[in-house]
């Protein structure tokens, strides 16, 4: 490599087609001094499938970054050439490497990325779903409670979605983001690039028409909303007023007013009920 080039090279990865590795990555990947591989397994057998030949791979991942980080920084401070991996797709994205990378802008060290294949990407520009604007949210957290707070964050704006989730969470998740964003375009995609790469398009309302069994990792696209987003707490006091008029406990005509509000918890409705 040319004696300017980056001490810290942020480098891309398959998803699952092993086709998919650019000769840059390649020529990267063979030329720095170390690679740092999130699970140094799924890299060595992509490196064998490929015949990438790396000097040294050591393992980097999210319950080691912050220990390596400063050791790996004073190495390239004295010459050394590092590039960071994750097991497929690209680095930083609900993966390592955002505080080595930030460690090494604070400290002056060059950065720079060899880009190529993303999840987020990949299934939003499939899915048929207005690519932009988006938001990428990661993996959404474990707790509905905790899901719900996130999705109400984004209720408001007018993005689409893109996040992870793991198979046995996926019809929670999905339950959790109907609740709070209401009707919107959904596509579930899994294996991505790989011989069983599949879209699952359909609503997030009907989410529950989404096979429970699906294999391999998954990426959900959830569309932007198709009215005028978060229902105001104007309109929200005349639903509350018409379902009050009805008849029902408070926590029943909660329930009912959420079915006609947008970007409202029964929770939300609710709390606000109890604040009027």
């Amino acid at each position: 490599m040319p004696s300017n080039s980056p001490s810290l090279w942020v480098v891309a990865t398959p998803l699952g087609n092993h086709g998919d590795l650019s000769p840059r990555a390649r020529e990267v990947l063979e030329s720095v001094d170390m690679v740092l591989a999130e699970d140094t397994r799924r890299t060595g057998l992509l490196f064998k499938s490929t015949g990438v030949t790396a000097k040294k791979l050591v393992s980097f991942h999210d319950h080691n970054e912050e220990a390596k980080a400063p050791g790996i920084i004073a190495a390239m401070e004295e010459g050394q050439v590092y590039a960071v991996v994750s097991d497929a797709g690209m680095p930083l994205f609900s993966d390592p490497g955002f505080r080595l990378v930030k460690l090494a802008r604070e400290k002056g060290i060059c950065v720079s990325v060899v880009p190529g294949p993303s999840a987020p990407l990949t299934a939003l520009a499939a899915s048929g779903i207005a690519p932009q604007p988006f938001t990428f949210i990661g993996f959404p957290p474990r707790k509905a409670s905790d899901q719900k707070k996130l999705f109400e964050e984004f209720s408001n704006l007018r993005s689409t979605l893109v996040f992870f989730e793991r198979k046995n969470r996926l019809a929670a998740t999905l339950q959790a983001a109907y609740e709070v964003l209401g009707p919107r375009e959904l596509c579930v995609a899994r294996e991505l690039t790989k011989l069983h790469e599949e879209f699952i398009l359909g609503r997030l309302e009907k989410h529950q028409e989404i096979p429970q069994d699906l294999l391999g990792e998954i990426t959900v696209v959830i569309g932007p909303p198709e009215s005028g987003g978060k229902t105001s707490e104007e309109e929200l006091l005349k639903l509350i007023a018409e379902e009050t008029a009805l008849g029902g406990k408070p926590k029943e005509i909660a329930r009912r007013v959420k079915e006609e509000a947008s970007g409202w918890t029964v929770k939300a409705v609710y709390q606000f009920m109890q604040d009027n």
